[in-house]
């Protein structure tokens, strides 16, 4: 006998019985349980102290972050923002009902197209499913509302965010995506900051391969 036959037949004598790689019903429950790893306890805060650690780890990792109150007043911050940084106030916007609900016209300034990012665009504007305040990060499911070529093509991505939608730890997040009911879509990305770079002469670069700018709009009033 090989010492690869004697390897494999040690490994389906370990997997016979009700071993949890033979049983399906170990599996299922084990999958149904998730139960979850360590989490880091930065991340464990009430609603106020999530908001503030995230914003903080945002900005750490060079993501501009605006507040406002209510979903009425996010056009003039996104324009704003966009004047601000001498930016022109034209942006592709997700054809999502999240989105389309915000009164554009309070900012007739704006000239906003609805559909998927495209190599021409210059600013991107989504909203989230959520964020994460360990890191800073912002969870984003693709979907007919939500194309991922806006999170990438776009040298600026600006998302809007309810601050009810900003829990401690990864684990949460999943375990909101998992109640949610929606399933598991085709792409989940996990953004934080700018795309960046420090493969040439270990200089960092912001736009590397996707936004070189990363704008929060954090409403803080509940959906």
């Amino acid at each position: 006998m090989s010492s690869r036959e004697r390897i494999l037949g040690a490994v389906r004598a370990g997997l016979e019985g009700t071993a949890v790689g033979r049983d399906p019903a170990a599996v299922e429950a084990r999958l149904a349980a998730h139960a979850p790893g360590l989490i880091p306890a930065r991340g464990q805060l009430d609603a106020a102290g999530r908001l503030d650690l995230f914003i903080a780890m945002a900005e750490e990792v060079s993501t501009s972050v605006t507040r406002v109150g209510a979903m009425a007043e996010v056009p003039a911050a996104i324009a704003g923002y966009l004047a601000e940084h001498n930016i022109a106030p034209i942006a592709k916007i997700a054809p999502d009902p999240v989105l389309d609900a915000i009164p554009w016209q309070a900012a007739p300034l704006l000239d906003l197209t609805r559909g998927k990012g495209e190599d021409a665009d210059k600013v991107s504007i989504t909203s989230a499913f959520a964020g994460i305040a360990e890191t800073g990060t912002v969870m984003a499911l693709s979907g007919p509302h939500h194309p991922t070529t806006l999170n990438i093509l776009p040298e600026t991505h600006v998302v809007v965010l309810r601050a009810d939608q900003i829990v401690g730890a990864y684990e949460e997040a999943w375990d909101r995506l998992r109640a949610s009911g929606r399933g598991t879509p085709r792409t989940i990305m996990l953004i934080t900051g700018p795309s960046r770079s420090g493969d040439i002469e270990q200089t960092i670069q912001l736009g590397a391969h996707g936004p070189k700018r990363l704008h929060l709009v954090i409403v803080d009033a509940p959906s």
